[in-house]
């Protein structure tokens, strides 16, 4: 640059700098990102985010803060992110990466505890089918073992061995990431501490979108035949998932008061969790809507069976009955674990050798049918509980092409008879 050039380049710099001082920018911030982020997500916190979000956000942050945690937030650049997220495609350890496999010591701890594996999972709070799977040695979480261990008085490292998975991150967590540095250097651009958002102009991996796994009508079949054999309690859980298509969550919180056996209507209002800082607790439904599902005969009355063996289950308790509202609950009247569903759906599985079975699929299964049948997506979202019929859209973007290319068919009959 000539030094007439350098010396205009000079004045606009100065210009656009003064500028942005008459704004509000606050270039002298020393702010860390760590910094803002903590107080960032204690702002989240304080204006109702839900808890699972605000866990998950707490899993994130530790790997964000070992990347760019040290740097001014002023001093973020688009570079630093996108270095970050190829670090994280390439050689990023996950954070849940060990699990835990039970030593024979844990059944040998667990018969001279003289306890039933019901009352294990209770202390432990998991499910008791977690405790077999344990004992099978199958691999569990980490936080999970410790919490078996605690239960048992023992310590974790005596009763369980430790792996690391080495499995890569997916590109889905790799955009959670983004989304939510995302968020709170948003936030720095509202407070004007910064004067754009760096990651709105980084470049993170794209998400490949799979097809949603639901199963076919002979699987369904399969899965209905082996039902009858299954207690009645797992039984009357699975016939609503497939009936549904509601989330575990919404199962495990529904509650007598929001069944009525009159007009075979259940109302769907609240969403049970699980989180290792707070346990087992309610929620509302994902969405925060509240929403009404008629349920089938068949299902209706396989869940007045549960009632009467819910019944009498209370009885057979006593006083040592924890009077919950749900309708599924341990056999002491207290909350079940979200988890147990999945655990013993994939124990059932096993059982009759069936494809593998998780409560999700159920969900796609009943969209995918809705949508087969002719169900206009408006109403799909709703009997969902999704947020918008874009979401069910985007979903099952493949199951509605079918859907067209069937009408295609049907609309094309009109020359059925023409040469």
């Amino acid at each position: 640059m000539s030094e007439t050039q350098m010396e205009r380049g000079a004045t606009a710099a100065a210009y656009k700098f003064e500028d942005q001082i008459k704004k509000g920018y606050n270039f002298d911030n020393n702010q860390t990102f760590a910094e803002y982020a903590q107080y960032v997500l204690e702002l989240k916190e304080r204006t109702g985010v839900k808890t699972s979000t605000m866990d998950r956000y707490l899993d994130m942050l530790p790997r964000i803060n070992e990347a760019i945690g040290h740097l001014k937030i002023c001093n973020i650049r688009p570079q630093h992110l996108n270095d970050f997220y190829k670090y994280m495609t390439e050689n990023a350890v996950r954070s849940d990466s060990a699990r835990a496999i039970a030593k024979r010591t844990l059944t040998t701890r667990f018969k001279r505890e003289k306890i039933s594996k019901a009352e294990l999972g209770r202390r432990a709070g998991v499910a008791a089918s977690t405790i077999t799977a344990a004992m099978r040695g199958d691999p569990l979480r980490i936080a999970t073992a410790e919490a078996i261990a605690a239960a048992l008085n023992s310590s974790a490292k005596d009763l369980f061995t430790f792996q690391d998975n080495t499995t890569p991150l997916a590109t889905k967590t790799i955009i959670e990431h983004h989304r939510l540095i995302s968020s709170i250097l948003a936030q720095a651009e509202k407070e004007l501490l910064i004067p754009y958002n760096p990651a709105e102009k980084a470049t993170p991996p794209k998400a490949k979108r799979s097809s949603p796994d639901y199963y076919q009508p002979e699987e369904m079949d399969e899965i209905l035949n082996a039902l009858e054999e299954a207690p009645i309690k797992w039984k009357a859980i699975s016939y609503l998932l497939i009936d549904t298509g509601c989330r575990r969550g919404e199962i495990m919180g529904l509650k007598w008061s929001r069944v009525n056996f009159d007009t075979s209507v259940i109302t769907i209002d609240s969403n049970l969790l699980y989180s290792a800082n707070c346990g087992i607790y309610e929620d509302t439904t994902k969405t925060n809507e509240v929403r009404a599902i008629k349920i089938a005969p068949q299902t209706l009355a396989v869940l007045r069976q549960w009632k009467e063996a819910y019944d009498q289950l209370k009885e057979d308790n006593g006083d040592r009955w924890a009077d919950s509202p749900y309708v599924f609950v341990r056999d002491d009247g207290s909350a079940m674990h979200p988890d147990s569903i999945t655990d013993w759906l994939r124990n059932f599985s096993r059982k009759h050798d069936l494809p593998h079975i998780h409560p999700h699929a159920f969900r796609h299964t009943a969209a995918s049918t809705m949508i087969a049948n002719g169900v206009d997506l408006v109403t799909t979202a709703a009997e969902m509980g999704h947020a918008n019929a874009n979401t069910t859209a985007l979903i099952y973007a493949h199951q509605i092409a079918v859907a067209r290319a069937t009408a295609s068919e049907v609309r094309a009959g009109v020359f059925a008879n023409r040469k």
